[in-house]
């Protein structure tokens, strides 16, 4: 795996406003795409977004079951079916999702032509990559993702291998896989010459919830983490009434969780101008951006 973008596809909380979808967020793994929420509209917003083809849909993954989150799911269902997919597809998310699904498609009568999967409360495991989750605190049942990619082998010294006799060729290759080789009487051991394995990168995605240590211990020493902002500092009591959190819950997870890079998103729509949330979650954590729609974040592979 190579390139990972992060493309987010609805950046509003409970209801759209003209410059802001609801919740959808696309990453991107070499072509493939992991869909996270799928808001009312988030179909369009696939359309319009550069790079992004809702045919290369590898998974989607529903954090709860409130509206702004799941709407969208029914639509862009019959609009892969019309577009004659074949390949199978399953759908992650808390208990309930599957009833929602049956539902949806029995009331529209509407029968997929691809496989189509229902997983409650499940891990998905992808090609160089997995998404696991932790539960959150919301008002129902909800549930934060986080996409890590597959540990890659440790760094190969050249210089050490030719120093030890090794003949460059195949012999290279299989102490890169971690294969001790034989060269005349001697054992040339991969550990001498592979560095230590080095970790994949991480991406969490956290919303709806208050502040939790289940947060914090998902986003650990993640890359990028994509959590709600869903107030400001100046709203923190009606935060915690509606299950939500502010700019600076928001930073605080950040820096305890030692990430990388926080991405505020699902911003109310009484904030026309996010920049003030941005400012108070940089006093808690330094690398903080506000999302928007269509904002397209390469995550960067490490040295």
């Amino acid at each position: 795996m190579q390139d990972l973008r992060i493309v987010f596809l609805g950046t509003s909380a409970a209801m759209p406003s003209r410059e802001r979808n609801v919740a959808g967020v696309a990453l991107v793994t070499d072509g493939r795409v992991l869909l996270f929420d799928c808001g009312e509209g988030t179909q369009h917003q696939l359309l319009r977004a550069d790079g992004v083809r809702s045919g290369a849909l590898d998974a989607i993954f529903i954090s709860h079951l409130h509206g702004d989150h799941v709407y969208g799911l029914p639509g862009l269902l019959a609009s892969l079916s019309l577009n004659a997919r074949v390949a199978p597809l399953t759908l992650y998310g808390p208990r309930g999702l599957r009833a929602y699904v049956e539902s949806a498609l029995a009331t529209t009568q509407h029968n997929p032509i691809f496989p189509l999967f229902v997983a409650e409360e499940s891990e998905h495991r992808g090609d160089g990559y997995r998404v696991d989750f932790a539960p959150v605190d919301h008002t129902t049942r909800c549930l934060a993702w986080r996409f890590i990619e597959d540990d890659r082998p440790g760094r190969f010294d050249v210089d050490r291998a030719r120093e030890l006799g090794v003949p460059a060729g195949p012999l290279y290759a299989q102490l890169q896989r971690g294969e001790d080789v034989t060269i005349g009487d001697r054992i040339v051991r991969a550990a001498d010459v592979v560095g230590p394995s080095r970790p994949g990168r991480r991406v969490v995605y956290c919303t709806d919830t208050r502040p939790c240590a289940a947060a914090i211990e998902l986003a650990r020493g993640a890359d990028v983490l994509i959590h709600e902002s869903t107030y400001g500092a100046e709203m923190q009591e009606e935060a915690r009434d509606r299950a939500h959190s502010t700019s600076v819950d928001a930073a605080r997870i950040a820096a305890e969780a030692g990430v990388g890079q926080l991405w505020l998103t699902h911003f109310s729509t009484r904030y026309t101008d996010v920049e003030p949330l941005v400012n108070e979650a940089r006093a808690v954590f330094p690398h903080v951006t506000a999302a928007a729609d269509f904002a397209c974040v390469a995550v960067e592979r490490p040295l």
